[in-house]
């Protein structure tokens, strides 16, 4: 048995798709990109701010600035302050009608809310205030040489507001992964079957952010799956084919692989998914995907997916599931799909579902070819029978896509 055919839980398949993520990435181009732009891309050098936020004390409301330790009555002194004024001059036993946003005078260390204000013939008096009272303070959001932002990390449209804030007008990123898509099978490449897994895996590297195009297909034949790999890799950051990881007659990705450069791993403890591989050589990266439609978007969605997102997380969300499920063979984790229904979850292929494929025992076999499983809702990944009536963890598809 070759050292890759060692079957991984899906955990550990994830930690080592990490790692590989981290080292292609340190070789990966860069490029800038505009603050517009750098939702879902990666940092190629952390980011430190160069500068205090905010770089002066600030009024949070509209009302009287002032030094809380002076005693009312207060003398108004001024023009009221706005957010574009420089900070008026404040003297002891002054205040300063101010807006929201406004800079604090010099001396000022709070801010009177207007509506708990009284003033008459320019006289101020209201509550005794503490020091920082509605006042936004230099330095409290980000101080000058903090880092923000790690090498490598995954970004989000709502970072742009901190990146903006620190008057960064684009990032260094790296670029994203190029990534062809290859559907192999005799019965593909000459038109008598359908290809129904292209189109779902290009897209799934689309919303994660990165290039996918789809290159057709490729029949079984070993040297022409070996000399196709060959040519991709060297066109592309990664090659993401669909079908012949299994070990069959004439399944000759793997063994492709082999050739090509060093399988990482064949086979991990995910049913239905269960023979992916990931592969690596000089010029790229391979991910090898069962052509089952539906085990090949849950292991895609589960194992390949933190390599392009960088994140193997799954958020989940608590239903109650309505039937009994029982599973097959022990060492494995089963990805059951569910249609929720308010906070119950629906076993989608249990005989009470609206897709009876099985009766009691979940059969990956069967629902990784059923289309109509695609109309789930989300998985539960479990590894223990279930129970009418027990708490599951729900994976929503919207969180792997």
């Amino acid at each position: 048995m070759a050292e890759y055919d060692e079957m991984l839980w899906r955990e550990n398949a994830v930690n080592r798709v990490l790692s590989l993520r981290a080292a292609v990435l340190s070789d990966q181009p860069t490029e800038t990109v505009g603050l517009d732009a750098v939702a879902g891309r990666v940092t190629a050098e952390s980011i430190t701010a160069n500068r205090d936020v905010p770089d002066s004390d600030y009024a949070t409301m509209d009302g009287y600035a002032l030094d809380a330790a002076d005693g009312y009555p207060l003398t108004v002194v001024s023009d009221e302050t706005f957010p574009e004024d420089e900070g008026a001059a404040l003297d002891v036993g002054e205040a300063v009608r101010i807006a929201t946003g406004a800079p604090l005078p010099e001396r000022a260390n709070a801010v009177l809310k207007r509506e708990e204000a009284s003033v008459e013939d320019g006289e101020l008096t209201g509550p005794a205030l503490e020091p920082g009272t509605d006042v936004y303070e230099r330095g409290s959001n980000v101080a000058r040489g903090e880092e923000l932002f790690t090498t490598g990390e995954l970004l989000s449209p709502k970072d742009s507001i901190l990146l903006g804030d620190l008057h960064h007008e684009d990032v260094r990123v790296r670029e994203r992964f190029s990534t062809a898509v290859l559907a192999t099978g005799t019965e593909i490449h000459e038109g008598e079957r359908q290809d129904l897994d292209s189109n779902m895996l290009t897209g799934l590297v689309r919303a994660w952010g990165h290039e996918a195009t789809d290159e057709g297909s490729v029949p079984d034949e070993s040297d022409r799956v070996r000399d196709r790999l060959a040519g991709l890799v060297a066109e592309y950051d990664v090659v993401l084919t669909s079908g012949g990881t299994s070990v069959g007659k004439k399944d000759y990705v793997v063994r492709a692989l082999a050739d090509l450069g060093e399988v990482l791993f064949h086979q991990v403890r995910v049913r239905p998914g269960k023979p992916v591989a990931v592969a690596q050589s000089d010029e790229g990266v391979f991910f090898a995907i069962p052509g089952k439609p539906v085990g090949a978007h849950t292991v895609a969605s589960t194992v390949a997916r933190p390599f392009f997102t960088g994140s193997g997380l799954l958020p989940t969300e608590a239903a109650t599931v309505t039937a009994d499920v029982e599973l097959g063979p022990e060492g494995f984790e089963y990805a059951i799909p569910v249609v929720r229904d308010g906070r119950k979850a629906v076993p989608l292929g249990h005989i009470s579902s609206e897709l009876p494929v099985y009766e009691t025992t979940f059969d990956p076999s069967v629902l990784s070819s059923s289309t109509r499983v695609t109309r789930a809702d989300g998985l539960v990944l479990t590894r223990s029978a279930l129970s009418a009536g027990e708490t599951v963890s729900v994976v929503p598809y919207p969180v792997l896509e």
